[in-house]
């Protein structure tokens, strides 16, 4: 790029798109080029393990799960996350009781989603299960160029700088949203949620079993809808809407035992929601 000097003489610039941008204007990009979003790993299927509907059940869900990622991992490379679960809900509870701010509250949470990763590495290991952190996300060419099957914390690094919610101190951006942060990052195949339920309800179906089954809806819709419950974080669905590289995440059952690998095959399991 040139550099380009100014008319008083004073200051460089490196002449490009933003040059002398603000950065903050609501104009910024209006008639900018744009390069489209490379697709870092589009041959990588990111799946998240459900932390207080799979992994806190432990000997009752998790040996057909490890049995069945087995099975597949020669066939698909697969990204694996974990949630937190249950043990977050308690240390959240205790945090906002001592009055901890959301950053604090988000960090606590990030140390119980990497139990549950060390916990799945572990399970893994006789089949290259590997427990990795955030920044080894250049290296999952290497992972999986030796057999492994890489499996990462599902919370987004915000941790200490956790962005405030408008009510309550709660972080917003938890497991879901770090794992489908993750897979537009890579740009992956597909993002599917291993979870306890079949998928998306117009209620929780645990609480009201009378809530109508949602087989297919799109991201757009189920935000004007706003339900008063859902099946993924709520950040998941505008996440989706504005990427440039999914079209679709996936929501499956995963106690019952061949899901994972009829979602991965591309079958239309749980419930599919899809960007508009």
């Amino acid at each position: 790029m040139a550099l380009v000097r100014e008319k008083n003489g004073k200051r460089l610039h490196v002449k490009s798109q933003l040059m002398g941008e603000s950065l903050v204007g609501k104009d910024l990009y209006d008639g900018m080029e744009l390069a489209p979003q490379t697709r870092l790993f589009p041959d990588v299927d990111v799946i998240k393990i459900g932390g207080q509907s799979i992994c806190d059940r432990g000997i009752k869900a998790l040996p057909p799960i490890i049995k069945e990622l087995a099975a597949i991992k020669d066939s698909r490379k697969i990204l694996i996350t974990a949630g937190g679960g249950t043990r977050s809900r308690h240390i959240y509870s205790i945090g906002l009781e001592l009055g901890m701010p959301t950053g604090i509250i988000a960090k606590f949470g990030s140390t119980i989603s990497e139990q549950n990763a060390l916990l799945l590495a572990t399970l893994l290991s006789p089949w290259g299960g590997v427990k990795i952190g955030h920044d080894d996300v250049v290296k999952l060419h290497t992972y999986f160029a030796t057999g492994c099957i890489p499996i990462m914390h599902g919370m987004p690094p915000y941790d200490f700088f956790a962005i405030p919610p408008a009510q309550g101190r709660l972080p917003l951006h938890r497991t879901d949203v770090g794992t489908i942060l993750l897979a537009n990052l890579i740009g992956s195949r597909s993002c599917i949620f291993v979870k306890d339920e079949k998928g998306l309800y117009t209620d929780d179906p645990k609480k009201n079993p009378s809530a109508d089954f949602i087989g297919e809806i799109g991201a757009r819709e189920l935000m004007k809808r706003d339900l008063v419950d859902l099946v993924v974080e709520r950040p998941c669905i505008e996440i989706l809407q504005n990427s440039e590289v999914l079209d679709r995440i996936q929501i499956i059952n995963g106690m019952e035992e061949g899901n994972i690998t009829r979602a991965l095959a591309g079958e239309h399991v749980g419930t599919i929601i899809y960007r508009e």
